[in-house]
């Protein structure tokens, strides 16, 4: 049997009631959580250079199996000393297992024991991706976490379908651990749709599996906050402690503060890039949308109390302008405050854990964010 990644390890700092403050180690660096990844689906974070990043603080990124394996290829990749070389960016990464985009982008033409059959997105190419290719893509990128091959379904689907997905996540879990041929971690996929049986069933079978950490998939696909809460009230229980956990795709703040208070320690989501290339700013003070005309002349930062170099420098009105008239530098500054409130947020999350008040922020952020 596959054992656990050698080189990665979680520890657990601290707690608030269900909340968790922990870290772990991989081979290019520590990471505290709970902690936001920032989305480079191209092996790059969009709008954002690694320097920037970096000043940013943020500790991992993601990068994106399908899209990669696709253009340019992950022979490419490996060719040229892997993802943290080939994209200049020297921090841990996690990589999907390219199953959602097989799901979401692509063509998908049928499922099966051995893995997914679907037309690319790029060429309409016949392609086949089963747990063992998954992961050889990902050892090759040279990702420092790596995820499951698992099936994603859409919601809502009738229970049976939703069940012979858990069965195939299953399944394919156990073909990836025996995959693994590199010290990297790995982590496996809990499936179930709405079902609570079904979620507390995969909980179970994925969790008897040695893996390095645990996530949860199939959230933020249309059942709503409320729904997604419930989910997890089923699931967060049936989790080891002693691993992490990963909440795939959520990324609303309310949504990652309702999650960490049940236990979740690793997030992503593309919404605060994409959000920032669509001219809406997320602050504490809420949400701004810039194309509306009463910022035309606001000659105030984003957010008073933001201390980003976009909020220190720049006013609602230029922010406006910029993304009125389709300039890139838009894109840029929008992204900077975004990135830096997630991680602001997170880093809030952490200190509100170990002082033991993280409920006062958690009514707050809920308070602003939830509709």
């Amino acid at each position: 049997m596959a054992t656990p990644c050698s080189s990665f390890n979680f520890e657990r700092l601290g707690s608030s009631g269900a909340a968790r403050r922990g870290r772990f180690h991989t081979a290019h660096g520590s990471v505290d959580t709970p902690v936001f990844m920032p989305v480079g689906t191209q092996a790059t974070v969009k709008a954002m250079t690694p320097e920037l990043l970096q000043r940013l603080g943020a500790q991992i990124i993601l990068a994106n199996t399908y899209h990669l394996h696709m253009r340019p290829g992950e022979g490419i990749i490996e060719a040229l000393g892997g993802l943290q070389a080939f994209m200049g960016w020297n921090g841990p990464i996690l990589t999907d297992s390219g199953g959602y985009q097989a799901f979401s982008l692509a063509k998908l033409v049928r499922v099966s024991d051995a893995g997914l059959q679907f037309a690319s997105h790029v060429d309409g190419s016949a392609r086949m991706l089963t747990p063992e290719k998954a992961i050889d893509i990902q050892e090759r990128l040279g990702a420092d976490i790596m995820m499951c091959l698992d099936e994603c379904v859409a919601y809502p689907s009738p229970r049976a379908c939703v069940e012979a997905s858990v069965a195939h996540t299953t399944q394919w879990a156990g073909r990836c651990l025996e995959a693994r041929t590199r010290d990297r971690a790995l982590f496996g996929i809990v499936q179930g749709g709405v079902f609570p049986d079904l979620r507390a069933r995969s909980a179970a079978e994925i969790s008897g599996l040695p893996f390095d950490g645990i996530a949860v998939g199939g959230l933020s696909v249309g059942e709503g906050h409320e729904r997604m809460l419930d989910v997890l009230d089923v699931t967060m229980p049936c989790l080891p402690a002693e691993r992490p956990r990963y909440l795939m795709g959520v990324g609303m703040p309310h949504d990652i503060t309702e999650a960490v208070a049940r236990g979740v320690d690793m997030f992503d989501c593309v919404l605060p890039t994409r959000n920032a290339r669509n001219g809406m700013l997320f602050t504490w003070n809420g949400k701004i949308t810039l194309k509306q005309a009463r910022y035309r002349l606001d000659n105030r930062p984003p957010d008073e109390t933001c201390t980003c170099y976009t909020c220190r420098n720049f006013t609602l009105a230029y922010l406006r302008h910029l993304y009125v008239t389709r300039e890139i530098l838009s894109a840029v500054l929008n992204t900077i405050h975004n990135l830096h409130f997630y991680l602001e947020l997170m880093r809030k999350v952490r200190h509100g854990i170990e002082e033991q008040n993280f409920e006062a922020l958690r009514k707050h952020v809920k308070e602003l964010y939830h509709d």
